[in-house]
């Protein structure tokens, strides 16, 4: 898996490598507004995930994940995390935990 060092790096060369939808986090699932369509965990799978934590401040943090799903749609969820992220059903949390 690359590394990067900024959260832009990251999703130029995702981008490049196909993982061109946009997702957004819901309580329960991923959304795409593109396909207006939700995926529930059981129907992507996450590819990769890179992390990224601001220099200056601890809570900028966030996480992109290059997902893919069962149809074969490819894009990426950036999501902040830590105190300021949105509360996740028991199988979102357990479908983006990172290993």
């Amino acid at each position: 898996m690359k590394t990067y060092d900024t959260l832009s790096e990251a999703l130029t060369d995702l981008n490049k490598r196909d993982f061109t939808i946009d997702f957004n986090m819901q309580s329960d699932s991923v959304y795409c507004k593109a396909l207006d369509r939700a995926f529930k965990p059981e129907e992507f799978s996450i590819t990769e995930f890179h992390r990224f934590e601001g220099a200056s401040d601890p809570g900028d943090q966030s996480i992109v994940y290059a997902i893919e799903t069962n149809d074969g749609h490819k894009g990426v969820l950036v999501d902040a995390y830590g105190v300021y992220s949105d509360p996740l059903s028991y199988e979102m949390i357990q479908k983006l935990r990172t290993h």
